[in-house]
């Protein structure tokens, strides 16, 4: 097969990927439990090819999350439930659904206007999925799901933490001041040095309400966590590198040198930032 701009080649690949006997043992080999974590990769790794401002590996990283995409794809049809054409006309539609503006006969003011729009129609959606599930159960029922049940649950943790957050907040359950979830921190902070006259479970169970916090904090501040972290790692990174860049000169390792000298050349990689 040659390459080709035409997203039929890559679903005929994936297809003689996944064919028994001729098709490649370890695309064979996978399901959706196990490819799912490659999923989550695949979108990790576009998400940081764009926080590092790189289009040529984020063309690249696109094409590997494509690929998550036609692959499930592709397994489900084996199974008889969908294929990636109905995946399409399924989004497609969604679109068009979600966007009357654009492909209607409604008038919207700016984009905060078409994201309240688009929370009503989504609700609306889910609204009319769960009566049908339910063999259409009343209005009163539906209404009496809780206000965090649309939460995903699959979605990484600090993503859905944000999530349920925001829903939370939507019916009046939040603080109306950053200083006071910044108080919030610091009074998990002490929750957690407490616990540490204890056991290690106990604090380690505590540490969660404080990552909890500093989510509600990077959100009160119209900040992704996820984002924010991100950029803390990369920041890590090039530190380290470096002390190790400093400790090499010197002909030393990081195994060889001390705590103190190390946090000494951390300090002068911070001041030439």
């Amino acid at each position: 097969m040659t390459p080709s701009r035409d997203i039929g080649r890559l679903i005929e690949i994936m297809a003689a990927l996944r064919t028994p006997k001729t098709g490649c043992p370890w695309d064979l080999a996978q399901s959706f439990a196990t490819m799912a974590p490659y999923t989550l990769e695949e979108a990790y790794e576009v998400a940081d090819a764009i926080a590092r401002n790189d289009l040529a590996d984020l063309e690249d990283e696109l094409g590997d999350l494509l690929l998550q995409v036609v692959f499930h794809a592709r397994m489900a049809e084996e199974q008889g439930a969908f294929d990636f054409g109905s995946v399409v006309e399924a989004i497609t539609a969604k679109l068009i659904r979600r966007h009357p503006h654009v492909f209607g006969d409604e008038r919207v003011r700016d984009a905060t206007a078409v994201k309240s729009r688009w929370e009503e129609i989504k609700a609306q959606e889910k609204q009319e999925k769960h009566e049908k599930a339910a063999g259409g159960a009343s209005g009163a029922a539906i209404a009496e799901q809780s206000v965090l049940s649309g939460v995903k649950a699959g979605q990484p943790a600090l993503a859905r933490a944000m999530e349920l957050q925001r829903k939370a907040s939507s019916v009046g359950f939040d603080w109306n001041d950053p200083r006071a979830v910044l108080r919030k921190i610091r009074e998990e902070a002490d929750e957690i040095e407490e616990a540490l006259e204890g056991d290690a479970s106990s604090a380690a169970a505590e540490i969660g309400d404080l990552l909890f916090a500093a989510v509600n904090l990077a959100r009160h501040l119209r900040a992704d966590p996820e984002a924010l972290l991100r950029q803390t790692n990369r920041k890590f990174e090039r530190r380290f590198a470096a002390i190790e860049q400093a400790l090499a000169a010197r002909g030393k390792a990081p195994q060889n040198a001390t705590l103190a000298e190390m946090d000494a050349l951390w300090d002068e990689a911070k001041t030439r930032e």
